[in-house]
């Protein structure tokens, strides 16, 4: 059986975000944000939003239990600085909240405590919904 992982991630998270689209709803202020403070400009693409969401669930399916600074790490970029040397910056954590919030609203993650780790996975929904863009 073919999982999400052994996808390429880029066809992966292509057709999640197709599976996604009438499940999550695009934020207004998402048209005016950019994605971190390091970037200059914000993102091109109309539906970056839904691919973030589908990255996200993703990165939460592979990674187990994963919280919002983990993932602010994970989506982070080097910040242009002119003369001086690059230094890596996080990512924006109001849109990885609220990715995640309607995540969760949708059914298919859900809050955990595994241990020492606290953070989110995917739920049953979650992996049966990511099963059956793996086999496609």
């Amino acid at each position: 059986m073919v999982s999400i992982q052994d996808i390429n991630p880029n066809k992966a998270i292509k057709q999640v975000s197709e599976g996604l689209e009438g499940s999550i709803e695009t934020p207004e202020w998402t048209k005016f944000v950019k994605t971190g403070h390091g970037k200059r400009n914000r993102p091109e693409q109309k539906n970056w939003y839904v691919t973030r969401v589908a990255s996200i669930l993703r990165k939460i399916y592979i990674n187990g239990p994963i919280g919002t600074s983990k993932l602010k790490k994970a989506y982070s970029h080097k910040k242009n600085r002119g003369h001086k040397p690059e230094r890596t910056t996080i990512a924006s954590g109001k849109i990885i909240r609220t990715a995640l919030q309607q995540l969760e609203k949708a059914g298919l993650v859900k809050q955990v405590e595994k241990g020492v780790h606290k953070g989110r996975v995917v739920t049953p929904k979650g992996m049966s919904f990511l099963s059956k863009i793996g086999k496609k």
